[in-house]
C-alpha cells in the first residue's frame, strides 16, 4: 500500500518574524494530529528555513533519534556533550538524544539556510547520547540507524534515471527536489503513480519490486525500515 501526502498538506511552523519558516509532515507541536503521528519508526520530516543569523536556541531532547540532511547553505550544531559542527549539503548528521541531551541549532552563514529534519523513535528508551557526521554520503552508501531500526539511502537521479524502492515493512519517501515516480503505485497493472514533488512523500507499506524514476533530475530521501 502506498499513501502520498503533498508538500501542501504539510502544517506550516516557525516564527517568520525571527527568520523560521517550518514545514511539518506530521503531528507536531501546536498541530496535533491524531491521524498522522507517525509512519513505522518516523516521527517527524520537518523542513527548516533559517535566515542569515536565525536558528533554535538551546533546547532538549530525549529518546528520539534525530537525523539532519542540508539541502542549501551552512547548518551550526552545538550540544550539552560538547560537539560543535558545521553540517553542510550532501552530509548525514545524526543526534541520538538517548536519556537527554540540549542542542543548539543555528544559520550562522551570510546565506539562506534549508534543511529536513526527521525524527526517529529508538527501539528502546534510554541509553547515553551519541553524535555522527558522515561527510560527503554516496548514493551507494546507506546509513544504518540500528537503535531505531532503520536505514537512510540517499537518491540523487538524472532526468529518467530509475533506481530500486528497498524491499521493507515500511519505506517513507521524501522528495528534496525535482521530481519521480514511483513505479507501481498506479495499480496492480504496475503503472507509474503519480508525480511527486519537493516537500511531497510517501508512505509505502510491504514494499517489494518497486523502483523510483526521476523526471527531471532528483534528490530523494528513504527510509527502509524493519517494522
Amino acid at each position: 500500500m502506498i499513501l502520498v501526502r503533498y508538500a501542501a498538506q504539510r502544517y506550516v511552523g516557525g516564527d517568520p518574524s525571527a527568520g523560521i519558516e517550518s514545514l511539518h509532515a506530521f503531528s507536531f507541536g501546536r498541530f496535533y494530529d491524531p491521524d498522522n503521528l507517525r509512519f513505522g519508526a518516523v516521527l517527524a520530516c520537518n523542513e527548516e528555513r533559517l535566515a542569515p543569523g536565525a536558528g533554535f536556541d538551546e533546547h532538549p531532547h530525549s529518546h528520539t533519534e534525530i537525523v539532519t540532511w542540508v539541502v542549501e547553505g551552512e547548518l551550526t550544531h552545538r550540544d550539552s556533550a560538547g560537539h560543535a559542527t558545521v553540517v553542510g549539503p550532501g552530509d548525514v548528521q545524526r543526534l541520538s538524544s538517548a536519556g537527554g541531551v540540549r542542542h543548539v541549532e543555528r544559520n550562522d552563514g551570510d546565506r539562506p539556510l534549508v534543511f529536513v529534519q526527521m525524527w526517529l523513535a529508538p527501539l528502546e528508551p534510554g541509553g547515553e547520547p551519541a553524535y555522527e557526521v558522515v561527510r560527503g554520503i554516496a548514493d551507494s552508501t546507506p546509513y544504518a540507524l540500528p537503535r531505531a531500526g532503520a536505514m537512510l539511502h540517499v537518491r540523487r537521479l538524472r532526468d529518467g534515471e530509475r533506481s530500486a524502492v528497498p524491499d521493507a515493512r515500511q519505506v517513507y519517501v521524501h522528495v528534496v527536489r525535482g521530481e519521480v515516480r514511483i513505479d507501481g503505485a498506479g495499480g496492480a497493472d504496475g503503472a507509474a503513480g503519480p508525480a511527486l514533488g519537493p516537500g511531497d512523500s510517501a508512505r509505502i507499506t510491504d514494499a517489494e519490486g518497486l523502483e523510483l524514476t526521476a523526471g527531471p533530475a532528483a534528490e530523494v530521501l528513504l527510509w527502509e525500515m524493519s517494522g
